[in-house]
């Protein structure tokens, strides 16, 4: 199943916000086998963007591309306002990457790996010291700031390892699965930690196999299969793409019940426990219909409850892959 919610572009109408990504046509194939097929992206100016898609859809590959690891076999991008092929180094200049596996060397304390990002960056040492000391109080590691990044929790080294790619200024930030294998205290932590980049104007591109990762934290979401993107949209626009939203209405009275099947002709019941299932995609117009047909029926429901497709039933339908990524075991909505 392939949908669009709606068509990506490189090119701004005058009224959308700055792209601080975008790529036209971006393609990638690795021997015989192609992982990116020609994909567009149209990422505005100090929102998340989440790209979402089974292991191996070529997630990691665009991260890859579009920070600079590696170099994409056809079609053009750009980032920060800088084009790819011809200014990686201004590109690296305005960006900053945190993958899969964290980037913090263990040997050293967590204070002496910001020393490091600082050097990398070439602040001078009085301008280092103050950038170290700036993240590591905003991101709550001062306590533990002298001791070897080897004792560090994951949400801990998570937070250092995020810092350390903060040393350098960035304006977009691509977050290649942030929080795999961390608990969910730090997975909350580290959502937060993006919302205030965010506030504070950074554009961040994340992938993610939580997909309430994605409802909870981005703007737009593209979900990436066989190396096309086939939806992108808000997380709303995309569960609106897949059948099966509802209204379950509850009765205690039978003759209720049976009232309101007869004005709602497009209501499967159930008799055992007195429910009616009535079709519905959730919006304010189809609510407010339904409760004026059952007003004019004089029906009052004991139960209102409605039912609209999540992620997860986007997820199965738009790549058919029947493995739902890794879900945290707690209720996070």
């Amino acid at each position: 199943m392939a949908a669009s919610v709606m068509p990506t572009s490189n090119q701004s109408d005058g009224h959308a916000p700055p792209a601080a990504v975008s790529a036209i046509g971006l393609r990638k194939s690795f021997g015989d086998k192609t992982v990116l097929d020609g994909i567009d992206l149209r990422i505005p100016a100090g929102s998340v963007f989440a790209l979402l898609g089974p292991n191996g859809a070529g997630k990691t590959t665009a991260v890859k591309i579009l920070s600079t690891l590696i170099t994409a076999d056809g079609g053009q991008a750009q980032v920060a306002g800088h084009d790819l092929a011809s200014e990686p180094q201004a590109v690296r200049a305005a960006i900053g990457v945190t993958g899969q596996f964290s980037a913090v060397d263990g040997l050293i304390t967590g204070e002496e790996n910001m020393l490091l990002m600082a050097d990398l960056h070439h602040l001078s040492k009085r301008e280092g010291r103050r950038v170290a000391a700036e993240l590591l109080e905003r991101f709550d590691l001062v306590d533990a700031a002298k001791k070897p990044a080897s004792t560090y929790s994951g949400g801990m080294k998570r937070r250092l390892d995020i810092a350390m790619t903060l040393v350098g200024d960035p304006r977009v930030i691509f977050l290649d699965e942030p929080t795999t294998g961390l608990d969910p205290r730090s997975r909350h932590t580290m959502w937060q930690i993006i919302r205030d980049l965010v506030r504070a104007g950074v554009t961040v591109f994340l992938t993610t196999q939580y997909l309430e990762e994605a409802d909870e934290l981005a703007d737009r979401i593209a979900v990436l299969n066989n190396g096309t993107i086939v939806a992108e949209g808000t997380a709303e626009e995309l569960k609106r793409l897949i059948p099966g939203g509802h209204v379950r209405l509850r009765f205690t009275d039978p003759a209720a019940y049976r009232e309101a099947a007869t004005a709602l002709a497009a209501a499967v019941g159930d008799d055992d426990t007195l429910t009616l299932r009535i079709p519905s995609d959730g919006s304010q117009r189809a609510l407010r219909n339904l409760l004026d047909r059952l007003e004019a029926a004089a029906v009052h429901a004991d139960e209102l409850t409605v039912h609209t497709p999540d992620l997860d039933d986007v997820f199965f339908a738009l790549t058919g892959d029947t493995t739902l990524p890794h879900q945290p075991t707690e209720a996070l909505r």
